[in-house]
C-alpha cells in the first residue's frame, strides 16, 4: 500500500508539537526508541525524524513527500518549496539583536558590522533589501555568545520569549521574519501520495479549527435573542432551543478563540446568563 512519507524535526519543540497534531488527527504512530523512521498504523503514513535544516533538501529531492518545518527554515534553504498549510504552532521571530550597551540608530548602523548568524541567506536578503552590506560570520549553534567574546558586533537567530538574549545582555532591534510552523510538500509528490496528502489536510484542518474556537452555550431572554444573534454568528446560525422557564431560550454557537473575551461583556449587557465555553476537539466544515 502506498504510504506519505512525512518528516519531521528529529527532537525539540516542534518535534513534540508536530506529533501532537498528527496524534489529534487520529494518526496513531508507532514511536519506538531512537527511531529514525516510524510507521502509522491506522493512516497510510511513514515519519522520517530528521535534523531540522537537512529536511528542505530532502523534500527537494523527493526522499519525504512532506513535511511539518519552521517556516524560518524554508525561508534560508527552501524558498522554492511550496507550503500546503499554516499550522499555527511554533511561533518565533528571526531577529537581529545588539549588546544592549550599543546604540542603535538604524539597521542603516550595521554597514560594515560583523553579524554572526545561522541563518545567512536570510540575513544577506534582509540587509540588500535595505542597501546594507554586513561582514557575515556562519556559526552552527549559540550564536549568543558572539558578541562577548568579540567575534561579532551584532547577531541574528531565532527569538521566542527573548530570555536567551536577556541573559547574554542582547537587544533585539529588527525583526525580519515572523515565522511558525508549516506543512511543507515535495516538488516530486506523487499524484497518488498528493491524494493521500489532501485527506492527511483535512483532518489536520478541523484539528487547527478547533483548536482556535470555543463552543458556547448561554441563557438569554426571548427578547434579547435577536441582538445577542448579530454578537455571535455561529457557523451558519446560533442554535436557539426554549428552557422550561417560559421566556427564555438556551443558545448554542461556536466563536473563534480571539474573539471570546471582547464580545464577552456585551453579551452580559443584552441579558445572557449562565454562560457555559467548552473547548472543541474536531470541528469539520
Amino acid at each position: 500500500m502506498k504510504r506519505i512519507r512525512i518528516a519531521v524535526q528529529k527532537s525539540g519543540r516542534l518535534h513534540d508539537d508536530s506529533l501532537k497534531l498528527l496524534k489529534d488527527a487520529g494518526i496513531s504512530i508507532d514511536n519506538g526508541r531512537e527511531q529514525l523512521k516510524a510507521t502509522s498504523g491506522n493512516f497510510p503514513l511513514e515519519v522520517f525524524y530528521l535534523r531540522n535544516g537537512d529536511i528542505p533538501q530532502y523534500l527537494r529531492d523527493g526522499v519525504v513527500d512532506a513535511a511539518i518545518i519552521g517556516e524560518n527554515v524554508l525561508v534560508e534553504k527552501g524558498e522554492d518549496i511550496k507550503t500546503a498549510e499554516r499550522l499555527g504552532f511554533s511561533k518565533c521571530r528571526v531577529s537581529l539583536a545588539v549588546p544592549k550597551s550599543a546604540r542603535y540608530n538604524g539597521v542603516e548602523g550595521l554597514e560594515g558590522a560583523r553579524i554572526a548568524t545561522s541563518y545567512p541567506n536570510t540575513v544577506r536578503n534582509y540587509l540588500s533589501k535595505k542597501g546594507v552590506t554586513a561582514d557575515l560570520h556562519i556559526i552552527n549553534g549559540s550564536v549568543e555568545i558572539a558578541p562577548n567574546i568579540g567575534l561579532a558586533d551584532a547577531i541574528c537567530d531565532i527569538v521566542s520569549s527573548g530570555s536567551t538574549l536577556f541573559k547574554n545582555n542582547l537587544k533585539e532591534v529588527e525583526v525580519m521574519l515572523k515565522s511558525e510552523a508549516v506543512l511543507a510538500v515535495s516538488p516530486k509528490i506523487s499524484s497518488e501520495v498528493d491524494e493521500i496528502l489532501k485527506k492527511l489536510q483535512f483532518r489536520i484542518q478541523a484539528v487547527l479549527r478547533a483548536r482556535n474556537s470555543k463552543y458556547i452555550l448561554m441563557n438569554v431572554p426571548n427578547s434579547k435573542i435577536e441582538a445577542v444573534v448579530k454578537l455571535l454568528p455561529g457557523m451558519r446560525s446560533p442554535t436557539v432551543l426554549p428552557l422550561a422557564e417560559e421566556g427564555w431560550s438556551s443558545l448554542h454557537t461556536v466563536i473563534s478563540e480571539e474573539r471570546f473575551w471582547e464580545v464577552i461583556d456585551e453579551l452580559k449587557s443584552n441579558g445572557a446568563e449562565g454562560i457555559l465555553v467548552a473547548p472543541i476537539e474536531k470541528m469539520v466544515l
